[in-house]
């Protein structure tokens, strides 16, 4: 399917227009270009009614897909067993792709031809099962949970347009929050040297307990709007509240077919309807497991098990993706299980999708990581095997649940060598246990000598890096006493987590950042000198609350007080009002060890710099021998002197980072 050419990012050259109303010139009278919707509707004005979800920050618009694909090799994951059938399992792989979408996204007919574009509803399909399975999840009657969710978030939907085109154009200076939405209708110049269309960095983001692939859309739509291609992935391992894994339907034979290739098995009720259903997983004889006040501590044979599924469906999403970037996305588009005739799907699937601009849109070859509690401790597990995922070059950790990590093994290269950035919730820091667990990652990422950071936002709760505290910001704040506004929260996960990446990564992502990220420093906050007690709770509410003494006249304070500080110069508060440090690499440090990850990554170009200063010293030192040797004698310089043959003799100009 062709596309308009705004839409595209192509010149309208290509099109081949060579006829027009006047005078055969191919331009239309008073043209104007689509100009890119605010992904908006009547349901996300009606907050009162309804829970609905921010704009998001950064210079693009955002689109998404959904994607499930089968396996190439359908396996079980440990001999734990339910209803006499293997429990952990992987046959297909399920994710949603946010990313920088193109200029005109939301105006006029959508990819598909309809007249409505189409915006994924918050609550994955389908709806009612996936509440129920919340219910389940939370231990609130099936019943009761349909009528919650279908009253707060049943006709959420998500910022993000589906199938989108996805973007070609760098953006300009700024972001949206200070120069508002008109920012996604322009574009800005490449960076010195850069091509005249960036390849975006790629990052894969796993969800933790009870999660789901859009219960943090927030996070990876705003690392999307700045430029990231963000596969949110959803885990089929019974960390989820209700997933269903589809089967293919070859000739009314897809999971015969799944059990013949490996280790899997199905009822008779599971092959009758098509699918899977997966709830979450209480430990047996531990359903709790996750407290800190859990005496039997963290049931490992589970937890591992689920990490290592985890880790397989990462390589499977990569997969997938390696085929969209290499031109393979009509294959995808034709194996996607997320269609009309599936469940979860819907008509529209990925009608529209020009697969061609996805070709070499995105890094394959340098990736980032990132999870929320056990999504972060998967993360680890996945540093720590650098071997197995040698694509990856940094990780970030939000809000780590420490109890699954194991120590390291005795092999030095299992441990973590890539930069990790950590960000704790404050609910979580006074959680001695779990703070101690996630410091230990630090030092080990420090001994490697990789950079690393560890920080707490404050009044911030288990749950502000994800949907929830937006969705359900009353129930945060009265029951879980968080404190600090919900998206403020976001807004300093986001910054923190861009400006580690700006300082540890190279290529295009690190060119957008640099000129659309409002940088507040967030990284350079001087370390505590002790572990602050200001929000403690009593024991039996550790990790789970805050603690908020005086809490009307302490919430009335920090409401004028962030009004005050929101008219200082910088829009923004102090780094030390917001966030505390608890571990960081210096500058000077972050500066040598960039040094010497250029060397290691690309040694013949270093060589060549190398080689390069040394011939323009041996110039500088011929030209100041031959200034006394014509002062003294005063003899003319010829063409054929030992300077003008050395400068002849130069290797050609060298890019500079930023333009390799």
């Amino acid at each position: 399917m062709h596309l308009p050419a705004q839409i595209t990012g192509r010149k309208s050259e290509e099109l081949g227009r060579t006829n027009s109303a006047i005078g055969g010139t191919g331009k239309i009278p008073r043209a104007k270009k689509p100009r890119s919707r605010p992904p908006t509707s009547l349901r996300d004005k009606l907050g009162f009614l309804q829970a609905h979800l921010p704009s998001y920050s950064g210079p693009y618009s955002v689109g998404s897909m959904d994607i499930e694909v089968p396996v190439e090799n359908p396996r079980t994951f440990s001999h734990i067993t339910r209803d006499g059938k293997h429990l952990l399992k992987i046959e297909t792989v399920l994710f949603t792709l946010y990313y920088p979408a193109a200029i005109g996204s939301g105006s006029g007919k959508d990819p598909g031809g309809r007249r409505n574009w189409s915006r994924e509803t918050w609550l994955p399909r389908p709806r009612i099962e996936v509440a129920k399975g919340y219910g389940k999840f939370a231990g609130i009657p099936g019943p009761v949970a349909v009528a919650y969710f279908g009253a707060t978030t049943g006709l959420t939907k998500l910022r993000a347009f589906r199938n989108s085109p996805v973007a070609t154009h760098w953006p300009p200076m700024g972001n949206s929050k200070k120069n508002g939405h008109k920012i996604k209708n322009k574009q800005g110049p490449p960076p010195p040297g850069g091509s005249e269309e960036p390849t975006f960095p790629l990052l894969f983001f796993s969800h933790g307990l009870g999660g789901t692939r859009t219960a943090y859309s927030t996070m990876c739509a705003e690392f999307a709007s700045y430029g990231f291609v963000v596969c949110a992935l959803e885990h089929r391992d019974g960390s989820g509240p209700r997933t269903f894994v589809n089967h293919p339907k070859e000739g009314g034979e897809g999971s015969q077919k799944q059990e013949a290739q490996g280790n899997v098995d199905h009822t008779h009720e599971e092959i009758r309807k098509g699918y899977d259903r997966i709830d979450y997983v209480f430990p047996k004889d531990n359903p709790f497991d996750t407290s800190p006040k859990n005496e039997k501590g963290v049931d490992g044979e589970l937890r591992s098990a689920q990490i290592e599924l985890r880790l397989a469906e990462i390589e499977e999403a990569y997969k997938v993706l390696c085929d969209i970037r290499n031109g393979g996305g009509a294959e995808i588009e034709r194996r996607n299980l997320r269609r009309e005739g599936y469940i979860g799907g819907s008509s529209r699937g990925l009608a529209g999708v020009d697969w061609s601009m996805w070709t070499k849109r995105f890094h394959v070859d340098r990736v980032t990581v990132a999870g929320h509690s056990f999504g972060a401790a998967t993360i680890v597990e996945l540093l720590r095997n650098a071997d197995r995922f040698s694509y990856v070059q940094a990780g970030i950790i939000y809000d780590i649940w420490g109890a699954p990590i194991k120590p390291p093994k005795d092999d030095p290269r299992h441990r973590i060598h890539l930069p990790l950035l950590g960000i704790n919730s404050e609910a979580f820091m006074y959680w001695q246990k779990n703070l101690d667990a996630v410091t230990s990652l630090m030092e080990e990422t420090r001994e490697q000598g990789a950079p690393a950071f560890l920080c707490t936002v404050r009044g911030s709760i288990h749950l502000s890096q994800s949907d929830f505290t937006i969705l359900f910001p009353h129930v945060c704040s009265f029951f879980l006493k968080a404190t600090v506004h919900p998206q403020r929260a976001i807004d300093l996960n986001i910054s923190a987590s861009l400006e580690f990446l700006r300082d540890v990564t190279e290529g295009a992502g690190k060119s957008i950042i640099q000129r659309c990220l409002t940088d507040e420093e967030l990284l350079q906050t001087p370390l505590l000198d002790e572990l602050p007690n200001l929000h403690r709770p009593d024991t039996e509410d550790i990790a789970a609350k805050l603690k908020v003494p005086n809490e009307f006249r302490t919430r009335m304070a920090a409401k004028v007080q962030r009004k005050l500080k929101r008219q200082k110069a910088h829009g923004f508060y102090s780094p030390g009002d917001e966030v505390w440090m608890h571990f960081k690499t210096e500058e000077d440090e972050l500066a040598s060890w960039r040094e010497k990850n250029r060397r290691e990554e690309d040694p013949d170009r270093e060589q060549l710099r190398e080689q390069r200063r040394q011939e323009e010293s041996a110039t500088k030192e011929q030209e100041e021998r031959d200034e006394d040797s014509t002062s003294s004698d005063n003899l003319p310089e010829t063409t054929d002197s030992p300077v003008r043959k050395s400068w002849l003799g130069r290797p050609p100009e060298l890019k500079t980072d930023d333009q390799s």
